[in-house]
């Protein structure tokens, strides 16, 4: 089989030779033992032997939705909480993210970012690609907000802490952008079920809290 474009260029710069094994995915949660078969100019071929499937994923259904903040900052959140196990991830553009994404630019950027979610599943070993939602406004967002599950903002004015919760899976975490959520986006995400939580008493980066609240979650409830 012939490896995509992005797949032959990573074989490439790992120095890959006729004879190596590799482990492909394709995101269906299953992956297959193979080897590599030719290398050149006209792509990077591959012969599979034995598909299995494996199962890497949380018991504890995370769904991460982030303020859209700077790129690097947004590079980071994608990659780590892939790598956290979060089962989709929905950018928002909020009154104060910094960030503007023009229509031309816009699919660009979310090119750009599965490509980060798809490298972050090959670096931890994942075999299901998290869903990476399409970006919406966050007055889009909260008038098709879920109704499952449990719907966490988090808050550090909050009387409620995570540990004294008992979440039902799925989990749908709220986090502003740089600026956090202005007081009209927190009142349409009380109103659209979203309970606030406190997680300490420091206020953190928007490209720190969901990593800490999808760790903690996943300690408490998830893989640990």
């Amino acid at each position: 089989m012939s490896l995509s474009e992005r797949a032959a260029r990573h074989a490439t710069a790992l120095r890959l030779r006729v004879g190596d094994p590799l482990t492909l995915f394709n995101g269906d949660g299953t992956e297959s033992a193979a080897v590599l078969a030719a290398v050149g100019k006209r792509g990077v071929e591959a012969v599979v032997r034995t598909r299995v499937a494996v199962d890497r994923e949380s018991p504890l259904q995370t769904h991460l939705v982030q303020g859209v903040c700077a790129a690097d900052r947004m590079d980071l959140v994608l990659q780590k909480a892939t790598e956290l196990g979060v089962a989709s991830i929905r950018p928002v553009v909020t009154a104060r993210s910094v960030v503007r994404l023009a229509p031309e630019r816009l699919e660009r950027r979310e090119a750009h970012w599965r490509n980060v979610v798809i490298a972050a599943c090959e670096q931890c070993g994942r075999n299901r690609i998290p869903e990476l939602a399409a970006v919406l406004s966050f007055a889009q967002f909260a008038a098709a907000a879920p109704e499952a599950g449990t719907r966490l903002l988090l808050s550090p004015d909050a009387d409620a802490r995570l540990r004294h919760l008992a979440p039902t899976s799925p989990v749908h975490v709220l986090i502003g952008p740089e600026g956090g959520l202005a007081p009209e986006e927190r009142r349409l995400a009380l109103a659209a079920g979203f309970v606030p939580v406190r997680f300490g008493p420091r206020t953190l980066r928007t490209e720190t809290a969901p990593l800490a609240a999808l760790a903690a979650l996943q300690a408490l409830w998830g893989d640990c």
